[in-house]
């Protein structure tokens, strides 16, 4: 009977502070359209999936599309190691297609992600670095040009144990430390908090990972990396939640609603992808845009079904 009444208490005190921190909107009113820029862990989505049904719960009368374009293996430095995929093909490069991204989306607010792919996997370098902060520094140039607001987010932690390449969680550090030097921008730390964390559960555990080949975070760390970005918006009582279904209280049926949004989102990231263009290959082929719209019309009606009170 106390296990019982323990375990109610706790989900009425979740509750409360999910209900506390969603008085707080993660976006201003004028906000329609938030992108998200990135390599493979951006275009894995898991953290921007998480964003997005946190949203969908808490403000559902605030309608924003939420445009997920990340690209496995591109880079904003324009670098690519020799060999690259086994040689089939280089590391795209954002050069290539921000223009036409930006055009066909028109976001109010860019989320950008880069940092992971640009050292190239080899030791901290002074040449590779500054083409690093050559690319984050145009990619700002260009999405304030147009009049939308960048948020950057530091790299997710590279762990050397798993991803087994020396010196590269160096690299990281140093790029995530640039990237937090910029005090007139907006910039989200995920990379240390994540890395101290690790760190922490290796001590106890050695075998401990994020990350399992050491580059992509698991379920665990993107729901880390969607806590830290919602902290930033305002939702100071996110980390109370162990993962994102926790978190979407008072819907009636939390998993059933986010499989919703992972599907809808997972139909519309590929096809933007199509429809914005790239160089990479063997990539997923979208829908045309049109169509996905109209599932994800249909998907978003079972989503709003899910809202009714």
């Amino acid at each position: 009977m106390r296990q019982k009444k323990t375990h109610g208490l706790l989900a009425c005190l979740l509750l409360l502070c999910s209900i506390a921190q969603a008085q707080t909107p993660l976006f201003d009113a004028s906000v329609k359209r938030v992108l998200f820029l990135g390599n493979s862990i951006t275009y894995a989505a898991g953290y921007v999936q998480a964003i997005e049904a946190y949203h969908k719960a808490h403000f559902p009368q605030q309608k924003i599309e939420f445009i997920n374009v990340g690209l496995p293996s591109e880079t904003v430095s324009g670098l690519s190691e020799e060999g690259h995929a086994d040689g089939r093909f280089p590391r795209p490069d954002l050069h290539e297609r921000l223009d036409r991204v930006l055009l066909q989306t028109q976001p109010d607010i860019v989320f950008a992600s880069y940092g992971m792919n640009d050292g190239i996997y080899l030791p901290l370098d002074s040449l590779r670095f500054q083409k690093f902060k050559d690319g984050i520094l145009w990619l700002h140039a260009q999405i304030e040009a147009r009049g939308s607001k960048i948020i950057h987010l530091t790299p997710a932690p590279f762990d050397e144990t798993k991803g087994k390449k020396p010196g590269y969680a160096q690299v990281l550090d140093r790029y995530s430390e640039w990237l937090l030097q910029q005090k007139s921008w907006e910039v989200i730390d995920v990379h240390f908090p994540m890395q101290d964390f690790q760190t922490a559960q290796q001590k106890t555990d050695p075998n401990f990972a994020l990350a399992k080949d050491g580059v992509h975070p698991g379920e665990w760390g993107h729901w880390m990396m969607a806590q830290y970005i919602l902290t930033y918006l305002g939702q100071k009582n996110i980390h109370h939640f162990p993962s994102i279904t926790d978190a979407l209280s008072p819907i009636k049926d939390p998993n059933t609603f986010y499989q919703l949004v992972v599907k809808r989102h997972n139909i519309m990231k590929d096809a933007w992808l199509s429809s914005t263009g790239h160089l990479r290959p063997e990539m997923k082929k979208g829908l045309p845009l049109m169509e996905a719209l109209a599932l994800s019309l249909e998907i978003d009606k079972q989503i709003e079904a899910l809202l009714a009170p």
